[in-house]
């Protein structure tokens, strides 16, 4: 029935789980137990998370894309990255670092965006915040620009192609009991992952080679200005490599950093969309949250702001603490439409999209 409703799956689920908020969905080759109910997900993702791996079947499905990242492992591979990459992200450099690279790319989406508006042009929002996002993302984990949102540079399109299709065709396997197959006979879907696949290996393994030779050299791939910076994640992670050369290799280095970007990605996209979306719905709360932002940051401005690059660096971090009701309505969409619709765990899926348990929950 999952194959069946897969192009709506989240309101199949959805409508399941007002009937049943916990049931068991039984397989062929295994059982899964599906749960809305507050008091199962804290146990077994809070209480008792040890107990809860994520399990050889799911780990079968996520590990060509996946590989050993944080979204794909258990036991002791799980709890090295997890305090690595607690560690690494609550660094000051790198929480300043992403800052500034967010508010780059958001000027340039403005831009983009500013200009269709001017033409009266239909433009696919959720699209561009996709893209948006995942430039953000993988300036961040590689110190690169992937420039996906202009489309200016090929090997990055077609790696962003890639990646897209990959993702897509990974969460399918979990209602396509045939994958197994398929990807044996090198036939369909699977055939267009081992292809995707290729691609997406290339091109971060020849980002990695970069990456450290750069490192050698002592320059990175924003220029001869940024001598020795280590400011994104990639860098980093390959300071700590070479204390743990054996474990960290180039493919652990691989699994790290693209599962961070395939964390970000998505759920900050989405989340965006569906909050444009709900601003659309509701004008008097967009014509709110539009004052406030202007209001907070241009409070000790005294010129005017004549453009989006401006305005971004006017977003300081008194400014943002000031914006309580762009908070409230951010935390209102994420109630509503939740980022993570469905989190794995074991043979555990819990629906959560559209339903009344607003619960953002992710392995990092």
């Amino acid at each position: 029935m999952q194959l069946v409703h897969y192009d709506s799956l989240f309101d199949y689920m959805t409508s399941l789980a007002r009937k049943h908020p916990t049931y068991r969905f039984l397989t062929p080759s295994h059982s899964e137990i599906y749960t809305v109910d507050p008091v199962n997900v804290e146990y077994m993702l809070k209480t008792n998370f040890a107990n809860y791996g994520k399990g050889d079947y799911n780990l079968g499905i996520m590990s060509d894309l996946f590989g050993d990242g944080i979204f794909a492992t258990d036991g002791d591979k799980w709890r090295h990255q997890r305090k690595l990459a607690s560690h690494e992200f609550s660094t000051k450099v790198l929480r300043d670092f992403s800052t500034n690279v967010f508010k780059v790319n958001a000027a340039k989406l403005v831009a983009k965006i500013s200009v269709a508006a001017a033409a009266m042009e239909t433009i696919d929002m959720q699209d561009m915040l996709m893209k948006s996002t995942l430039d953000s993302m993988f300036k961040v984990g590689f110190g690169m620009d992937l420039n996906a949102l202009s489309g200016s540079d090929d090997l990055g399109q077609q790696f962003v192609r890639a990646f897209d299709d990959a993702n897509s065709i990974t969460f399918r396997r979990f209602v396509d009991m045939m994958w197994k197959l398929k990807r044996i006979f090198n036939i369909g879907w699977e055939a267009n992952l081992k292809q995707n696949m290729k691609v997406i290996d290339a091109f971060i393994y020849k980002l990695i080679e970069r990456k450290r030779e750069q490192m050698r050299n002592g320059e990175t791939l924003l220029g001869k200005e940024d001598i020795l910076s280590r400011e994104d994640i990639l860098s980093r992670f390959l300071l700590e490599s070479e204390k743990d050369p054996e474990n960290m290799t180039d493919k652990y280095l691989r699994d790290i950093t693209l599962n961070f970007i395939i964390a970000g990605k998505d759920t900050t996209a989405n989340s965006l969309t569906w909050f444009f979306y709900s601003l659309c719905k509701h004008p008097l709360v967009q014509e709110k949250v539009a004052q406030e932002v202007r209001e907070a940051a241009t409070a000790n401005q005294n010129g005017e702001v004549t453009s989006a690059e401006e305005f971004v660096e006017l977003l300081t971090q008194e400014a943002l603490d000031k914006m309580h009701y762009l908070h409230a309505a951010l935390t209102e969409t994420l109630r509503l439409y939740p980022a993570v619709p469905l989190v794995l765990n074991a043979f555990i899926l819990f629906p959560f999209y559209k339903f009344g348990v607003c619960m953002i929950l992710s392995s990092l």
